[in-house]
């Protein structure tokens, strides 16, 4: 069982409860492309969506685990909310909480926001993606296309290129792979960097070659270019011939090696489009990994909060 009625990050969550996830997340994923689409898991609860940020792919599939699931959904949309009019994040918790909501999957451009949430709600916490600090369930998903691909995650190398600096999802991935028993190695523009990153177990490659040698998982990350002021690298054009990931750079890999995405993707940018359509991507399955990913948490959390909460 997890051991906490909140999913903040992968920072503090421990390898067992990692292992338990995939696991569940495993068993959801089969069901749900064997065609089942209905569980009563969590009829008689309450989801909400509360996105201070545009999503497709996390929203939605939140969204689509609850209904699956059994729950009430309910989106709320922080540009045609109270937000608008002034209502703190404390505030819109309290509200949604008065309205007997059980889960509350949160999205916010401010780091540590879902924290805040988590520790003035008594429903349960759901991160989204929180500013430039953490996205936990893109992680899980990342993870269990990976294990899914080759039995397990220790041992493996991942190779993540790309905006290291701006990306939650590469600090979750860190934490998690890292707790998993795989080596994460990372390649960016220095200015793509974040300072002490190695400091938290990544390796820092001084070529793309050296990043993806060997590499089990190569990993594209999205220039996040609403992040930035600008200044950070000369052009998206000279970024892809240095930094990004082509078939040449692939051949460095192991042959086994699969292609990987959080998306969304800027075409022949990060990735070719050659890599993004070709065999060894794994792109539309972590799709697929997502919605199972989270259907899981929201059923690991409800377990949780029968027997606490």
């Amino acid at each position: 069982m997890l051991r906490s009625k909140d999913l903040l990050g992968l920072r503090d969550i421990t390898a067992e409860e990692i292992t338990l996830i995939l696991d569940t997340a495993e068993e959801m994923k089969q069901a749900v492309k064997s065609g089942k689409k209905s569980f009563d898991l969590l009829k008689g609860k309450t989801l909400v969506t509360l996105f201070y940020e545009n999503s497709t792919r996390t929203r939605s599939s939140f969204e689509l685990a609850g209904k699956y699931l059994g729950a009430t959904e309910i989106n709320i949309s922080a540009s045609s909310s109270s937000v608008q009019k002034g209502e703190t994040l404390i505030d819109t918790g309290k509200t949604l909480q008065a309205l007997a909501t059980d889960f509350i999957a949160i999205r916010h451009p401010m780091g540590g926001a879902p924290a805040l949430l988590a520790q003035t709600v008594g429903c349960s916490v759901l991160n989204g993606g929180d500013g430039m600090n953490e996205h936990p369930t893109q992680a899980l998903l990342d993870m269990l296309s990976i294990r899914e691909e080759f039995g397990t995650l220790k041992g493996l190398k991942v190779a993540i290129l790309g905006d290291i600096k701006h990306s939650r999802v590469a600090k979750s991935n860190l934490f998690g792979l890292k707790k998993m028993g795989a080596e994460v190695w990372v390649y960016a523009p220095k200015t793509l960097i974040p300072k002490g990153f190695d400091e938290l177990g990544a390796h820092i490659a001084t070529s793309r070659e050296q990043c993806v040698d060997g590499a089990n998982a190569v990993m594209g990350l999205r220039i996040q270019l609403e992040r930035q002021s600008g200044g950070l690298f000369p052009s998206l054009s000279e970024y892809s011939r240095f930094y990004g990931v082509n078939d040449e750079v692939m051949k460095h890999a192991d042959k086994k090696a699969i292609v990987v995405h959080p998306g969304p993707v800027n075409r022949g940018v990060e990735l070719t489009p050659k890599l993004i359509d070709g065999s060894t991507s794994r792109i539309e399955d972590q799709v697929t990994s997502g919605l199972a990913v989270r259907m899981a948490v929201l059923k690991l959390l409800s377990e949780y909060r029968e027997a606490h909460v």
